[in-house]
């Protein structure tokens, strides 16, 4: 049974709950009335599975694994075999868990990020990039500078979920079950680490009256360092593209609604991740991309986040177009969207300001 930290209760619990089906000791790091609620009545996610006509509830007081929630300032990481970075890469400098950070990178523990945004000691891994000159994308980038690259990588999270609307914050729905796609660490021994997860969650079945579930979302390992990167034309021709100077469009309009342009977006990212030393074959092909998309009705989380009136979001979209110009690239789509960005989020800073007084 190994240790995993998992740092966000809400799109962390999505994992959370499939290694706890596999038998592992988890603990959800979160706001105190959080984990005070998790820790009195569990997690619940929600799973469409094949064959099933509704969804399939997974409550984690069924599951093998054990499962506590925490605050950040009670974690040791040294307890912990793996950390599971879960949160949006705005919220790791907040009170509390920029300290956690800082304790995780002095503890040496390895981190598996699932995150949109891909970690700074991650992006080191990759010699074509100079991760020196993108702090700027990165809401609070001083906090990666104690992490070790070869004890950080990223895994895609392409699978889509939510918390429905008027239910607690310890349930979870899955909208789109597809698979967490890691890259291997530099090391061996946290690869090890992490292909047993993965075949332990493989294996792992839910009992559902009478039948023995094969539950989708599964944790794939790829040794290219690049596999993660299949997420960012995703991003860049759909989740982004839900943003729009007033309110915002359901993911699915954004790439249906001009399928060509959204596809020559989608070539454009996809070639730079190329010329970043990703293979065709790491990457995703646009006709399956525009097929799951068509399923994905709601918004994307930063186009959510935005409207909502959040100060930060992911920046996805500022890294791709700074990693485009160096090497000497550039897409007019591309720069609309940052623009378009970053006035959404200078109005949103401008209107969380306090008037001067008279």
């Amino acid at each position: 049974m190994a240790s995993i930290l998992v740092l966000g209760a809400s799109y962390g619990s999505l994992l959370a709950t499939k290694l706890l089906m596999a038998h592992h000791r988890v603990t959800l790091v979160c706001t105190a009335p959080t984990a005070a609620l998790i820790n009195r009545e569990g997690t619940v996610v929600r799973f469409p599975v094949k064959g099933c006509d509704e969804l399939v509830e997974i409550a984690s007081r069924d599951l093998p694994g054990v499962l506590q929630a925490t605050t950040p300032d009670a974690v040791q990481p040294e307890a912990f075999d793996l950390a599971v970075l879960g949160m949006q890469e705005s919220q790791y400098g907040a009170p509390g868990v920029r300290g956690l950070m800082q304790r995780i990178a002095r503890a040496r523990v390895p981190c598996l990020a699932i995150m949109n945004m891909p970690p700074l000691p991650y992006l080191r891994r990759i010699p074509r990039i100079d991760a020196d000159l993108l702090d700027d994308c990165y809401t609070d980038p001083g906090l990666w500078a104690g992490f070790d690259p070869e004890l950080v990588t990223l895994a895609s999270p392409d699978p889509q979920a939510f918390r429905p609307a008027g239910e607690p914050k310890n349930v979870l729905q899955v909208g789109l079950p597809t698979n967490f796609k890691a890259a291997r660490f530099a090391g061996d021994g946290p690869t090890r680490l992490l292909r047993q997860l993965a075949e332990d969650i493989e294996d792992a079945r839910f009992a559902h009256g009478v039948e023995m579930l094969d539950i989708p979302v599964k944790l794939k390992v790829h040794e290219s360092l690049f596999v993660p990167l299949a997420k960012w034309p995703m991003l860049m021709t759909g989740n982004y593209r839900c943003i729009r100077a007033q309110g915002m469009i359901p993911i699915q309009e954004a790439v249906h609604g001009d399928l060509e342009r959204s596809r020559a977006i989608y070539a454009w990212v996809a070639d730079l991740c190329c010329r970043l030393g990703a293979d065709p074959a790491d990457l995703v092909p646009f006709e399956k991309y525009a097929a799951a998309a068509a399923s994905l009705k709601k918004p994307s989380s930063a186009a959510r986040a935005l409207d909502a009136g959040a100060q930060h979001i992911e920046r996805v979209d500022a890294l791709v177009r700074r990693l485009a110009g160096q090497l000497g690239l550039a897409h007019p789509a591309l720069q609309e969207m940052v623009t378009l960005i970053d006035a959404r989020l200078a109005a949103n800073r401008a209107a969380h300001e306090e008037p001067l007084a008279a």
